[in-house]
């Protein structure tokens, strides 16, 4: 089991930055990819930003150059660097967590909380 507690978010007006931070407990070791999903009502959950054990990022095309996710040596931290907010990154910020365990092969998806981001025109 994995738990993930998020920080960060709130109201910011366009044009402006914010940091997201998500720390995971629990069985941490298997964890394969850290990330971030967001939500409009109505709409459905999708992806914001996503890095791997490895290192290795993806993300959305709207996001590109203006976010970026980042871990932390532990590998317990994932953060997202938001600049150059728009009103129409206005959501509900999750984390998300994947993870991958062998023998057999099988993977288990955690979320978080949810964090609401707020920008203003």
């Amino acid at each position: 089991q994995v738990q993930l507690v998020e920080s960060g978010g709130g109201l910011v007006q366009a044009g402006g930055s914010m940091r997201l931070s998500c720390v995971a407990s629990g069985d941490i070791s298997n964890i394969a990819a850290m990330g971030w999903y967001r939500q409009v009502p109505g709409k459905q959950r999708d992806l914001v930003a996503v890095i791997t054990t490895f290192g290795s990022t993806n993300y959305a095309d709207s996001v590109k150059g203006r976010f970026t996710v980042s871990r932390n040596n532990a590998k317990d931290t994932v953060s997202l660097q938001m600049n150059s907010l728009e009103p129409e990154d206005t959501a509900v910020y999750y984390c998300h967590a994947y993870v991958a365990l062998t023998l057999p092969a099988r993977g288990y998806e955690y979320w978080g909380q949810g964090t609401q981001v707020t920008v203003s025109s």
